[in-house]
């Protein structure tokens, strides 16, 4: 599994999508949350696709798993982070369901690749 081109997996180009939708979605933040709430947003959203494509390249599939494992538990921080943006009345109702559906989505991706690189 080493050595994947990380920009033809389908988890990397989701995870770019998510990331992109994310950066959209932080720049109605209030000018306050700049380097709170919207910084750590991003950072979250980066990580995913980052994390894909490091483990991608690390030359075995064990250490790729672990890459994948990251990638979802950012999942599951940006998730928190929407929502608390949400209840802030940061983002709109559209928004928060576009972005929980996208992360749903690529969390099971994750999860269906994470459990094929396991069985090999």
């Amino acid at each position: 599994m080493s050595n994947i081109p990380f920009h033809k997996l389908t988890t990397w180009r989701k995870a770019m999508q998510l990331t992109k939708k994310v950066y959209e979605a932080t720049r109605t933040f209030p000018d306050f949350e700049k380097f709170g709430l919207c910084s750590q947003l991003r950072r979250a959203a980066v990580s995913v696709p980052s994390n894909i494509a490091e483990g991608s390249q690390r030359g075995s599939d064990k250490d790729f798993a672990q890459f994948l494992r990251i990638a979802k538990g950012s999942l599951a921080e940006i998730q928190t982070q929407i929502l608390i943006a949400k209840e802030l009345e940061y983002l709109s109702e559209e928004a928060l369901k576009s972005i929980l559906g996208d992360i749903s989505g690529l969390s099971k991706m994750l999860r269906a690749f994470i459990a094929t690189i396991a069985t090999r």
